[in-house]
């Protein structure tokens, strides 16, 4: 069964609970704060190589740094940092994201205004998209039209996608929202692999993230609630797992250690 078809089955299914949701909705919003987006979208790490990776990231909140003061502490930071120690180069890094945007909102308020020439772009969305119970369909399209669009701007410029946020194990959400939209969010997931095994320079890092698994990765362990800011949006602790995981998954797929394309 397709991904489109799961959602028009499920969207049968979730309508007697729809008033539900949107009660549960209303009181999840109404306690998680208001946090800023990071300040700082741009930086330089220099490790006083000779090479020097221009790298961009575009996406909605996760990846404007909700929850962190500085984006050297949030994903785009620790990203280049990880970066420039594993493929021996300087990284010049820009951030171009939007707390509440959705993939449609990226295609027509941000991606006309890069101002960078990248070697490398990451793409973190789908938290809002879910949200709004964008279609399968629908979100595909928007995908698509970024893919498109960038294409055309940066030929040949790898475009790596994150992993679509795990939105089942926020702590903030109530079980009905964290399996309705959770489940939305991995339809997506599903529809994003499909769209970039298209794509010679496309990737997209399809695991599905389960703070269990994270918490083994930290020195004294943790518990899960140490990975969120608010309940919603990542700690600095999070984003600095996620970034390096992210580091890793561009070296398996994207550039050898030597700082060459694989792809």
């Amino acid at each position: 069964m397709t991904p489109q078809a799961k959602y028009i089955l499920g969207s049968f299914a979730v309508i007697p609970v729809l008033p539900l949701m949107y009660w549960q909705g209303k009181r999840i919003r109404s306690r998680i704060p208001s946090l800023p987006e990071a300040k700082g979208p741009s930086g330089f790490s220099d490790i006083g190589a000779s090479k020097q990776l221009n790298l961009i990231t575009i996406g909605e909140s996760t990846i404007a740094g909700i929850g962190v003061d500085r984006h050297e502490h949030g994903f785009t930071g620790t990203l280049a940092v990880e970066l420039s120690k594993k493929l021996k180069t300087n990284v010049n890094w820009k951030v171009y994201a939007k707390s509440g945007y959705t993939a449609k909102k990226i295609y027509d308020k941000t991606l006309n205004h890069i101002d960078a020439i990248p070697d490398l772009i990451v793409i973190g969305l789908g938290g809002n998209d879910a949200f709004t119970l964008n279609s399968p369909k629908s979100w595909g399209k928007q995908i698509m039209n970024i893919i498109s669009k960038l294409n055309a701007l940066f030929p040949e410029i790898p475009i790596v996608f994150s992993n679509t946020p795990p939105i089942k194990e926020f702590p903030a959400f109530a079980p009905l929202v964290k399996s309705v939209v959770g489940n939305l969010a991995e339809l997506h997931g599903k529809v994003l692999k499909n769209i970039s095994d298209r794509y010679q320079h496309v990737h997209f890092n399809d695991e599905i993230i389960t703070f269990e698994k994270w918490i083994h990765k930290i020195e004294n362990g943790g518990k899960v609630e140490d990975f969120f800011s608010d309940g919603v949006h990542p700690s600095t602790l999070t984003y600095q797992v996620w970034a390096k995981d992210m580091a890793e998954f561009i070296l398996r797929r994207v550039y050898d250690y030597n700082g060459s394309r694989l792809d």
